[in-house]
């Protein structure tokens, strides 16, 4: 892991999904497991995608996966998403998630960054073409 480089700030946008970890969700020395970030990513991810396609989308690939820094509980962790493409029935979405540590100097570090593809599905579940913009 790399060493954080000094005066990150949070993205000057409204991230989709902000969470604190709990120690359910860290090993015995307080590290937060990398599955449980990525379930969240997942989560902060599908919002945009599923607004862009008006509906249900289903994860068909996590695309890149890059954890940068450890995540401990108690940091209040900010997932920034957006669409980067679309095709005919898919949503390809880059997450970039931030913890704010919480200490008396409230450090900010980049922690994560992911991109992953969505596809728009019908009640039965099957692909559908995304609607028009």
């Amino acid at each position: 892991m790399s060493t954080p480089p000094d005066n990150v700030k949070l993205p000057d946008l409204e991230p989709v999904l902000r969470v604190m970890p709990m120690p359910t969700d860290s090993n015995i020395h307080g590290d937060v497991f990398g599955g449980w970030i990525m379930s969240q990513v997942d989560i902060a991810g599908a919002i945009p995608a599923a607004r862009r396609a008006d509906g249900r989308v289903a994860t068909v690939s996590v695309n890149a996966f890059v954890f940068k820094q450890p995540v401990f509980v108690g940091d209040l962790l900010s997932f920034y998403a957006k669409i980067v493409r679309t095709g005919v029935t898919s949503v390809t979405v880059e997450v970039d998630v931030y913890a704010q540590r919480q200490r008396l100097d409230a450090e900010i570090v980049k922690v994560t960054e992911a991109t992953l593809t969505y596809v728009a599905t019908d009640d039965a579940r099957r692909s559908r073409p995304l609607p028009p913009l």
